[in-house]
């Protein structure tokens, strides 16, 4: 698996916006706002080879020893997950308080 970084602007397929390269130069791959993704890799970040394009939505948080704060992405289409690392400018907290307050509200 070999990293291939990309650092480009697209607009997001779920909330619409326009998405700006990522600030500090790092590779982004996920929408700031939403944290929505796109299915466009297959077998190593920045290959662009998936012919899947699902939406990849963000279902769970993680945090790895080297790498910090991850956001566990599932493709709605094929059900591929992907662990991708939170960018300064995410909105993980709010992404957090909308998970916990799902969680409330089950019960």
């Amino acid at each position: 698996m070999s990293f291939r970084m990309l650092n480009e602007s697209f607009v997001c397929w779920n909330c619409g916006k326009e998405i700006l390269p990522h600030p500090e130069g790092s590779a982004r791959n996920h929408c700031p706002f939403c944290l929505y993704s796109k299915h466009v890799d297959d077998n190593s970040p920045g290959d662009r080879l998936s012919t899947c394009y699902g939406m990849m939505i963000p279902v769970w948080i993680d945090h790895k020893k080297n790498k910090g704060d991850m956001i566990l992405h599932a493709c709605q289409k094929c059900g591929k997950e992907i662990l991708n690392k939170v960018a300064p400018d995410d909105d993980f907290l709010g992404f957090i308080r909308q998970r916990n307050k799902h969680m409330w509200d089950a019960f």
